[in-house]
């Protein structure tokens, strides 16, 4: 039996990219950042550029960043956020049934701060450690 035949998207279903992100007006996102952080929040508007102006989730307060270390997250009220579209590098849907995320669970603002900060600090500690012995490291 031959395997199952994938075509491509039709073209006519694709929306050009300046009707994109019209259809995502109005809608609960969640938009991931060049440096790591998620936000949360309803796209109100944007521009030629994709600079994205979040307002707030329609169940929650303003817009959130979620920060996630580990198995645990949190989520951190921002109130109206203009991003600047070069950092934004996923933008997507949100499904409100699916909140909070699977697997994860919430903790306080002030534990995930302090969980942040002890992994980023072994993280350093993990890098001087390897400068520190790097001279037994053999070629």
């Amino acid at each position: 039996m031959d395997p199952p035949l994938i075509l491509p998207p039709n073209i006519d279903d694709v929306p050009p990219p300046g009707l994109a992100l019209v259809l995502e007006l109005d809608k609960p996102l969640l938009v991931q950042l060049r440096d790591g952080r998620k936000l949360l929040g309803t796209l109100r508007s944007f521009d030629q550029y994709a600079n994205l102006v979040l307002e707030d989730l329609q169940y929650t307060s303003g817009t959130k960043e979620r920060i996630v270390v580990g198995s645990q997250y949190a989520e951190v009220d921002m109130g109206l956020h203009i991003v600047r579209g070069e950092n934004v590098v996923l933008l997507g849907d949100i499904d409100p049934s699916l909140d909070p995320p699977p697997g994860l669970s919430l903790v306080p603002e002030a534990e995930i701060r302090r969980i942040q900060k002890a992994d980023k600090e072994a993280e350093r500690m993990k890098g001087t450690f390897r400068t520190r012995f790097d001279f037994l490291m053999e070629d």
